[in-house]
């Protein structure tokens, strides 16, 4: 029996594969979802545990060796605990309400061009700048600042209360034993196999990388051309996104037949990078771990929901809020988890500057609309 100690180092230095294998290590993972003052306190009363530490770290460790002695025991311990004290958090999520609330939404505008940190982006353009002045910071609130934090602020409600009505369709599902409170890497177990879940959509430097294997141009170059051969003129100087959206928007505005093909072209190319993702998902999922943020970068178990709108890949964002699609679709992989061959979910990547490959196990749910 490994001890606390052992799968405390491998849980902070992000050493997560073994905890895939080992059921001592499940249960470590299961009492750290517990791992809160009035919820230990709870489950001592239904156990009928009795511990002599105080403190939470050191209640921990008690837990975990009092109940690691008869493992199997401890599990069912555990989960009969979780899932009635889960009951009434899946219970307090209103699904139909939450969803009208995501699609007051209309449009998913971050505001601005940064990437981790508002923060960081408001102080290098507005702030740290080299020529200060008080009247021109004031005129921007109106015309730049206040649209850039109004975007993030609604971009992020959505995506966080999104998430949570997703995450509510797993932990509804007898197939899932929900994480009480919060653990890193882990939202959830579907089978004791504990995952983190990870919302997306096809991403727009995949599907570049994968035209280039393909030999075929850049998306916005080929608009580009095409624009130039249709003699259709175009702000050369705003963003990338705003360039393909007047391009496209001027060619269908012409209403003949030659801008049918381009863009006719363009959906082709790009449903058959969506096909091969779809039959080969873990050339995909590895591409996800191996292009993650630095900042952010995760080694744990995850599990990839893809959503991807082919009629307009760019309204895929608001499939987060469409229950009719995504319900069915979770419910039926998850129905379908027990019959899995763990081994098919083994995957080994690396990331740039870690010495050693990570090894996990991960999945991807394609939601297409």
């Amino acid at each position: 029996m490994k001890t606390f100690e052992y799968w405390h180092k491998l849980h902070q230095t992000e050493a997560l594969g073994e905890f895939n294998t080992d059921r001592s290590g499940l249960l470590w993972l299961k009492i750290k979802s517990i791992l809160r003052r009035d919820i230990i306190k709870d489950f001592i009363l239904f156990s009928q545990c009795r511990l002599s530490e105080a403190g939470l770290n050191e209640q921990f460790k008690e837990l975990y060796g009092l109940l690691s002695v008869n493992l199997e025991s401890a599990h069912r311990l555990l989960d009969d605990y979780t899932r009635k004290i889960s009951r009434s958090q899946i219970a307090s999520v209103n699904e139909q309400k939450l969803a009208s609330e995501l699609y007051k939404l209309k449009m998913f505008d971050w505001g601005g061009d940064y990437q981790n940190s508002l923060d960081k982006y408001l102080v290098s353009r507005y702030i740290k700048v080299e020529n200060p002045s008080y009247d021109n910071l004031i005129a921007k609130f109106e015309t730049e600042i206040n649209p850039t934090v109004q975007g993030y602020v609604l971009n992020s409600w959505y995506n966080y209360w999104s998430s949570v009505l997703i995450e509510n369709i797993f932990k509804s599902h007898p197939a899932v034993l929900p994480t009480i409170g919060k653990i890193k890497n882990v939202d959830f177990f579907v089978n004791d196999v504990p995952f983190d879940l990870k919302v997306t959509y096809l991403p727009v430097e995949y599907i570049k990388q994968k035209r280039k294997e393909k030999g075929l141009p850049v998306e916005l170059t080929f608009l580009k051309a095409q624009a130039k051969a249709m003699k259709i003129v175009y702000d050369k100087d705003a963003n990338d996104n705003d360039i393909f959206y007047e391009i496209t928007e001027k060619m269908k505005d012409r209403g003949d037949s030659a801008w049918k093909k381009v863009l006719a072209c363009l959906q082709k190319e790009k449903m058959s990078i969506l096909q091969e993702a779809q039959n080969q998902p873990k050339t995909l999922a590895k591409w996800l771990y191996e292009n993650q943020g630095e900042m952010r970068f995760g080694a744990e178990n995850r599990l990839f929901i893809v959503l991807v709108d082919t009629g307009n890949f760019a309204d895929s964002w608001k499939l987060k809020r469409n229950i009719d699609l995504l319900k069915p679709a979770i419910v039926s992989y998850l129905k379908s988890f027990k019959t899995r061959n763990i081994k098919d979910l083994e995957l080994s990547f690396t990331f740039k500057g870690k010495p050693n490959p990570f090894n996990v196990l991960t999945d991807i749910i394609f939601i297409i609309k």
